[in-house]
């Protein structure tokens, strides 16, 4: 490869968008305690404080699309770097100002519209300038990104909260740690105006030349000329469509498999157990106060341990049996958790369940999700599919976040039978749901251009044309 050093220099700073979205669930999770004494919310205040900029996700994926159609991937990144800037800065503000809770919810709104951008337009951009080869590899960098942001604003966080007491964390402590944010998505910002537009999107809006000068830079010319060309096909066929009819059957069809499987990565539990990771070692496992920091630190060490280990095997042993194997150490960790609760017999095996779920979410659905999601649709629909896929996503999540603590506390879930079991077993189903999604529907696409992936599909042709 020509130059090797440049793309993974691109890629790192295109995967700094998963970095910023990793950073925001981890700055939450770490500041709410203080916010909530100050502004002394309710439970329910609470949980919209903390939701809230899950639905900025789910409308910024919704426009991610349109947007980098428009505009392309880079200058999409662009805006999500300034929204993740003005959000950090501005959440620390409310108290300051009047309507301070409202206030805190629409600068979490607006970091939510970047994190949704980011989450759509950093693993295609990723995609769209790999090699076939390693595209798996380079594409996990964003999932690394967001695992690396979780745990370092996880020690962030503990610092600026053991650096004052109690009190001066409630009136400023928790201002600082959503500052923070400031550092990482400034460099992001200034980073992006460094890295070049896709090569695939230039070459769509008919910038050929500019197309070939990034592809030679990054791959050098034998490799450019065989990838500009494979492009070129790519647009001429899609010269002679009408516009692609996304509800037609052949069409529709790829994008519900995309999108169900985005869901699914949601219904493993991933995001209850990271957002309400204390409360289940403290409550559930009955590990005290003391503890429940160390087991934090272990368990997003684990979930980064683990991100690498699929790093080095995603473009070796390919994207289903990373799937099957995680979802086999998924399913065995909530059994084992899930066993234990039931019955009564909480300890070292429940630890056990919980970081073995962790390290195989770590290693199958967390990054091969954004690999396949990435690389699956064709040219000419891959911004509307990513966007669809990525919003129903973070759909997920936000009925995954606030469903969670209403099951884990029913009179249900802690009846004698289920013993604060019930939410696992939940879990564990979406997680076989997944083996067999994943066999009767999931294409393996390790090693296949962007373009040898769109002729995998068999779209009928009159799925391209829009009913009359």
């Amino acid at each position: 490869m020509k130059n090797k050093t440049y793309l993974i220099l691109i890629t790192i700073v295109s995967a700094l968008g998963g970095l910023l979205f990793g950073y925001d669930t981890g700055v939450i999770n770490g500041s709410q305690y203080y916010f909530s004494k100050y502004f002394e919310l309710d439970p329910g205040m609470k949980g919209w404080v903390v939701g809230s900029a899950l639905i900025g996700c789910f409308v910024g994926a919704i426009v991610a699309g349109p947007l980098s159609k428009a505009i392309g991937r880079k200058y999409s990144l662009i805006i999500s770097a300034i929204l993740f800037s003005l959000s950090a800065w501005g959440s620390g503000l409310p108290g300051f100002l009047p309507e301070s809770v409202s206030l805190l919810v629409v600068f979490r709104l607006i970091g939510g519209l970047g994190i949704g951008i980011a989450s759509m337009n950093a693993p295609t951009y990723i995609a769209e300038i790999a090699p076939a080869k390693i595209r798996g590899t380079l594409v996990s960098y964003y999932q690394l990104a967001i695992v690396v942001g979780f745990f370092v604003v996880f020690l962030v966080t503990y610092m600026i909260g053991n650096s004052a007491t109690e009190a001066e964390n409630v009136q400023e402590g928790w201002r600082w740690m959503f500052w923070s944010e400031l550092i990482p998505s400034t460099l992001f910002l200034i980073l992006l105006f460094f890295v070049p537009k896709s090569p695939r999107w230039l070459a769509i809006k008919g910038l050929k030349s500019e197309a070939y000068k990034v592809l030679t830079r990054i791959h050098g010319e034998e490799v450019a000329n065989t990838e500009i060309r494979d492009i070129e096909k790519s647009i001429e066929k899609d010269k002679h469509k009408v516009k692609l009819n996304i509800f037609a059957k052949g069409v529709f069809s790829i994008i519900v498999i995309g999108t169900v499987l985005s869901i699914l990565q949601q219904f493993t539990g991933i995001n209850a157990v990271l957002y309400y990771g204390a409360d289940i070692f403290e409550r559930a496992l009955g590990f005290g106060q003391e503890d429940v920091l160390q087991q934090q630190v272990l368990l997003a060490a684990i979930n980064l341990v683990f991100t690498f280990v699929a790093m080095a095997t995603v473009d070796r042993f390919g994207r289903k049996p990373l799937i099957y194997i995680g979802a086999v150490g998924m399913l065995t960790g909530f059994l084992m958790l899930g066993g234990t609760l039931m019955t009564d017999s909480v300890g070292l095996l429940s630890l056990v369940g919980v970081l073995l779920f962790i390290a195989s979410f770590a290693m199958s659905m967390g990054p091969v999700v954004w690999v396949i999601l990435s690389e699956m649709f064709p040219n000419n629909m891959r911004s509307t599919a990513m966007s669809i896929a990525v919003a129903a996503q973070w759909a997920a999540n936000y009925v995954v976040t606030q469903s969670f603590p209403l099951v884990a506390e029913s009179e249900v879930n802690n009846s004698e039978y289920w013993n604060g079991s019930l939410p696992y077993f939940i879990f564990s189903v979406f997680i076989l749901a997944i083996i067999f999604f994943t066999y009767k529907y999931i294409p393996e696409t390790k090693g296949k251009s962007l373009e040898e992936l769109e002729d995998m599909w068999d779209i009928p042709e009159e799925a391209k044309q829009i009913p009359k």
